[in-house]
């Protein structure tokens, strides 16, 4: 069990990290590990279903991006960008609507609290405090009927940093779930991207169990570790909630031999912190700061989808947990020379 951050860095070609999606969803790529025997397949999503069996439990994670990102300007047209780090709370003072967030800042000079931008011309955002971390906490007044309605007309699409473009109309829908139902993401449960609803339906034919829970992914899914011992990170906490409809399914599922089958690092997170207590499935509504390295006893999750992740990461480090770092790493390497495409808009592994 490695420690070293310095074992979870791979080298990436720049042409391998996907700025588009694929056409279809379920036409992406799917990299298939089987931990017990060490075989690498290479297969497409879509295929998934022949190693699903009746009596698995597929989990998912139903939150939904919402748009963030605002792009601003100062009365003297300087552009700023606010970056909403979680949804607005909702509130009426003296009859004028507003809402309050915490949020990172990109300007050209340094913003003082009080000072106000407009994003559009009916959504005004006011700076109410610099914490030490350099995050704020803003104002948002608008003229809409609710501030949701004001960010989803004024904001854009959160795409990752690495995707190094503007974000498109389109990107509304395709970097979404098609499942996704409750707004409060900044970044997309990536996994989840490739199923459609024609192979959701497949699979609930073949037998097995759909369940949703909710995480909403915070901007933190970015940030490096920076600390040269993994254990010294800090995981940023986000928002779960299992509900016991979804945990009575999942613990059927166990009590019967099936595997529960966890869509992204986000439901493997929220899986596996709602049975810290008992080592069972319980329901759970709340912040979620679990941190899964190597070492780590796996109770709930059989089995995962994911994504391929960005080196020095703490989502590569949980998938190395999972499946053990060499063998990950052996399989980033296959997948870099056939071609893979990488990160929030690239192909998928299955891990058994």
């Amino acid at each position: 069990m490695s420690t070293n951050l310095k074992d979870y860095h791979y080298d990436l070609p720049d042409e391998c990290i996907a700025r588009f999606p694929v056409q279809k969803r379920d036409e992406s790529r799917l990299l298939v590990l089987n931990r017990h025997s060490q075989r690498i397949e290479h297969k497409i999503f879509r295929e998934i279903h022949d190693y699903l069996q009746p009596d698995d439990c597929l989990v998912l994670n139903r939150s939904k991006v919402f748009p963030a990102r605002l792009k601003c300007h100062k009365s003297t047209g300087g552009k700023v960008e606010v970056f909403l780090l979680n949804l607005p709370n909702e509130a009426l003072e003296g009859g004028i609507k507003r809402a309050e967030a915490i949020a990172i800042v990109h300007s050209s000079k340094p913003l003082k609290p009080g000072a106000k931008v407009m994003c559009g011309d009916r959504l005004e955002v006011e700076f109410m405090e610099i914490f030490p971390d350099g995050k704020v906490r803003v104002a948002l007044h608008h003229a809409f009927e609710s501030v949701m309605d004001a960010i989803e007309l004024c904001g854009e699409v959160p795409l990752p940093p690495y995707i190094r473009r503007q974000p498109t109309e389109k990107d509304k829908t395709t970097y979404q779930t098609v499942y996704a139902r409750e707004s409060g993401s900044v970044a997309a449960p990536t996994a989840g991207l490739h199923f459609t609803h024609e192979l959701m339906n497949q699979l609930g034919e073949k037998g097995i169990k759909i369940v949703t829970l909710t995480l909403h992914v915070g901007y933190g899914t970015f940030a490096p570790i920076k600390t040269k011992d993994i254990r010294e990170h800090t995981l940023h906490e986000e928002w779960i909630k299992l509900e016991q409809e979804a945990v009575d399914i999942i613990r059927h599922c166990k009590q019967a031999g099936g595997r529960v089958i966890a869509t992204g690092t986000t439901t493997v997170r929220a899986l596996e912190a709602s049975c810290i207590k008992t080592g069972n499935a319980e329901p759970f509504e709340g912040l979620c700061g679990l941190y899964i390295m190597p070492g780590y006893q796996f109770r709930l999750v059989d089995a995962m989808i994911t994504n391929f992740h960005l080196p020095d990461s703490s989502l590569l480090v949980l998938v190395s947990a999972f499946a053990g770092r060499q063998f990950v790493l052996n399989a980033y390497r296959q997948a870099i020379n056939a071609g893979y495409r990488f990160y929030s808009y690239g192909d998928a592994m299955l891990i058994l």
